[in-house]
């Protein structure tokens, strides 16, 4: 959504069709996202406490449910994407090699939740080139990875939540790999977060940077209690 509206001519309102689709895809895109993980971690997530009563790991859906859901995503997502310019087309479907292989990053590094932010902000870089019908690297890839930095923020706080139930299972996490250090880590991330908005918006001529996070980041900072 901030990239289409880094894109729209300056004095005017973004898009409201585009806007609305691109809302639409994110959930269609994210939904996708999260089948494709069921799919995968089904030999996983009755062992966690938090995932066990997923459908397909409860039982109540079968894998060739699940599997005919992800299709209905996927065919009302490509109805989306087929709606957009040719580079955007392409840029879009791109990002389903980070859709479809990102449950496997947490069998493979410490790192998944990184890997998340590279999958969810994908949109960074789409919103712009479906309003430009390219890529302005200066302004879209410091909000592409300041999406992905405030992405590790909330994903390791998150992530501590399971860290028992992962050590068990044997996957791998940001909260697994920072410990303790913890805190440390997603405050630096969180300054990464702002710095990367702020050059973004800097690049992008605006009179004020893009600052909108910071108040988050100190939140959720100030406020996370990473043992429960």
């Amino acid at each position: 959504m901030w990239s289409i509206t880094l894109a729209a001519t300056p004095g005017q309102f973004p898009d409201i069709k585009l806007l609305a689709l691109f809302g639409t895809g994110a959930l269609l895109l994210r939904g996708a996202g999260c089948t494709i993980n069921d799919l995968l971690d089904q030999d996983i997530d009755p062992k966690v406490e938090r995932t066990e009563l997923r459908p397909i790991a409860s039982g109540v859906l079968t894998p060739f449910q699940g599997l005919s859901f992800l299709g209905f995503q996927l065919l009302l997502g490509l109805g989306i994407l087929l709606q957009l310019n040719n580079y955007s087309r392409i840029l879009g479907a791109s990002s389903l090699l980070l859709v479809f292989s990102y449950p496997l990053m947490k069998r493979l590094t410490f790192w998944p939740q990184a890997y998340l932010g590279l999958t969810f902000d994908w949109g960074a870089l789409l919103g712009w080139s479906a309003v430009r019908g390219s890529l302005d690297p200066a302004i879209v890839f410091p909000l592409y990875i300041s999406g992905v930095c405030w992405t590790l923020v909330y994903a390791t706080i998150y992530a501590h939540q399971d860290k028992e139930d992962d050590l068990k299972v044997g996957v791998k996490s940001t909260a697994l790999r920072f410990g303790d250090s913890t805190k440390e880590w997603v405050s630096g991330f969180g300054i990464a977060c702002i710095g990367s908005l702020g050059l973004s918006g800097f690049n992008a001529d605006l009179e004020m940077a893009l600052l909108c996070g910071f108040d988050a980041c100190i939140w959720a900072f100030n406020v996370a209690d990473l043992d429960s």
